[in-house]
């Protein structure tokens, strides 16, 4: 049985409290996930979203089409950059910690990607939209490790 997936990401402030939002679809079966963190991106919150639907998805091999509106996520994907980056150990890109994470739980599953239009009407992208600004709007937030010790906190230094 095929799985379709909708994912959004979203940041107040990018850098800032952001979320994801993901809905997932399988004959009758439905599940939302999403989650806020403290200080992120809105590229993470993409990718994580990603991320988080496909290691939630319990047998291998399984054909899943995932549908977002990150241009990042999908032509990183689709256009094979993020395969040359990994050859190069994604030496001055961001994100290395989660496109690393992604590409172990890419390659478990045969995944294909559909761009959507943020914010057009399609009532999947736009569930996953709100979940994820509500994620990100939410009193419960997590903390992005390692945006905050990689990125956030550099050249925040007095000495």
């Amino acid at each position: 049985m095929s799985i379709i997936i909708y994912t959004d990401g979203s940041a107040k402030g990018n850098p800032g409290n952001g979320g994801y939002g993901i809905v997932m679809l399988s004959g009758s079966f439905r599940k939302e996930l999403k989650q806020g963190f403290k200080l992120t991106t809105n590229n993470r919150m993409e990718l994580l979203a990603v991320i988080i639907a496909l290691e939630s998805v319990k047998k291998e091999d399984s054909e899943i089409t995932i549908y977002s509106d990150s241009k990042y996520v999908i032509d990183s994907v689709e256009k094979k950059w993020v395969f040359g980056w990994e050859k190069k150990n994604f030496n001055k890109k961001k994100n290395p910690d989660l496109w690393i994470r992604f590409l172990k739980v890419y390659r478990m599953q045969k995944v294909s990607f559909i761009w959507v239009k943020g914010h057009a009407n399609d009532k999947e992208n736009e569930r996953c939209d709100f979940l994820a600004v509500e994620a990100a709007d939410s009193q419960i937030l997590l903390t992005d490790h390692w945006y905050e010790n990689n990125v956030a906190n550099k050249g925040n230094s007095l000495f």
